[in-house]
């Protein structure tokens, strides 16, 4: 990579759209589509069940990391899969209408996943191959940041307009022209990384199938062969096994009536509360999450980071409680906890870039990483729904606050391989 390439590749134009390019499928299928299924007529058992099995790709994605590495570069499979996830969300719109809805959109937003899952190997490939590991520390509030973006997007100005069109136009319609709206982003940031991202490295000298299995099980061999794995696996799945129960019932629980627990919020209510209230808390979260950590360093401040992203999850279990009909009440709650949530989470996406990540196989492994972090967040996210309707919305969110004591022991016994460096690397072509 020349001088020049550099310059005009600065990571502040290519890290906020790639991130959100990352972030919006994943909230659409994990978040907005839950709203959708529930004005549709779903029942909360089968919403969280099916919204969850289908994201099964982001959990598996590490067995076809290594195929990545053979052909073109890390740009060439980022780009391709913002542009397939376009189309395929289009395809979703045109479903809706149609007598069996649920079984054909579901299936398309599982394609979905696949594509997005995809995307993810190679974005953070792009992210670990061009940046120094300073480089990464600073980014790395860039990055939650903008990922968090698209969850307020999706969960909140998306939801909000589908809520405003639902009065007019009817479900079905409203959504069809949300889902849309998915799909012609996406293929607009396929557009401008075109042009606008760095390459992340070449293809490998993996050039048969045969080679990319021989190399999938080294990648996976050598995974398991890294010091203190077995610890840094239980961290990873334990730092989001809360919100894997919260996440999912949450906007189910804001739009439910007071008669079954909820708070019996309208579907642009929900909207404006993630939208505007969630999204200011998101960024300002993850941006002070990540220079506070390049301040003090990873392992001083692990233990504080996963307080704050566990702790806020209080907020539900109070407003299951007290079902407060103000909407600023609620606007509150969401501010506390989404603010906790950019903070915190950038810690474990630093904690896998530079504790499990480093080695042979950087992208491989951060895949599998986050393969395991998405296991650990898909599992208590299956069980939600059937949890929630069998214990009611008030009891769920107690449990909710029980499933953060395992986050906090990890945090505070996790072993570090690696201490806190910040000494630049050469930058990767």
């Amino acid at each position: 990579m020349t001088v020049k390439e550099v310059k005009q590749k600065h990571p502040a134009l290519w890290i906020p759209s790639v991130y959100f390019a990352m972030g919006l499928p994943f909230i659409a299928i994990a978040q907005a589509s839950a709203l959708m299924y529930k004005n549709m007529g779903i029942s909360d058992t089968q919403i969280a069940l099916w919204t969850s099995l289908i994201m099964l790709p982001w959990t598996l994605k590490p067995l076809w990391s290594p195929v990545l590495e053979m052909f073109k570069t890390k740009k060439h499979f980022v780009v391709a899969t913002q542009l397939v996830t376009g189309i395929i969300f289009i395809l979703v719109a045109l479903s809706l209408p149609l007598d069996d809805f649920f079984r054909y959109s579901i299936a398309l937003l599982a394609v979905v996943a696949l594509s997005g899952s995809t995307h993810d190997i190679a974005t953070d490939g792009v992210y670990l191959s061009v940046l120094t590991p300073r480089l990464q520390a600073k980014y790395i509030g860039w990055q939650g940041a903008a990922y968090n973006i698209a969850k307020i997007v999706s969960g909140g100005a998306f939801v909000y307009f589908a809520g405003e069109m639902e009065k007019r136009y009817g479900v079905v319609n409203a959504w069809m022209v949300v889902m849309s709206i998915y799909g012609v982003v996406m293929l607009l940031l396929g557009i401008y990384h075109i042009r606008m991202l760095p390459a992340g490295g070449n293809a490998t000298t993996v050039k048969t199938f045969d080679e990319g299995i021989q190399t999938l099980w080294d990648v996976l061999k050598t995974f398991f062969q890294k010091k203190f794995i077995i610890w840094h696996i239980a961290f990873i799945i334990l730092y989001r096994f809360a919100e894997g129960f919260a996440i999912k019932i949450a906007p189910l629980f804001f739009k439910a009536a007071t008669s079954d627990g909820g708070l019996g919020m309208s579907t642009s209510e929900i909207g404006l509360v993630y939208g505007i209230f969630g999204a200011a808390a998101f960024v300002i979260g993850s941006l002070l999450g990540g220079y506070y950590i390049s301040a003090r360093g990873l392992k001083r401040t692990l233990f504080t980071l996963a307080l704050i992203f566990n702790i806020p999850f209080v907020v539900y279990a109070l407003l299951a409680m007290f079902q407060p009909e103000s909407i600023y009440i609620v606007s509150i709650a969401v501010v506390l906890e989404y603010f906790g949530y950019g903070f915190g989470f950038v810690g474990l996406m630093l904690f896998m870039m530079q504790q499990i990540a480093p080695g042979k196989y950087k992208m491989a492994h951060y895949a599998f990483a986050s393969g395991i972090m998405n296991l650990g967040f898909m599992i208590p996210s299956m069980l939600s729904g059937f949890l929630s309707d069998l214990v009611g919305y008030k009891l769920f969110f107690i449990w909710v606050l029980i499933a953060t004591i395992p986050a906090l022991l990890a945090a505070w016994f996790v072993p570090f391989k690696y201490t806190d460096d910040n000494k630049d690397e050469k930058v990767s072509k």
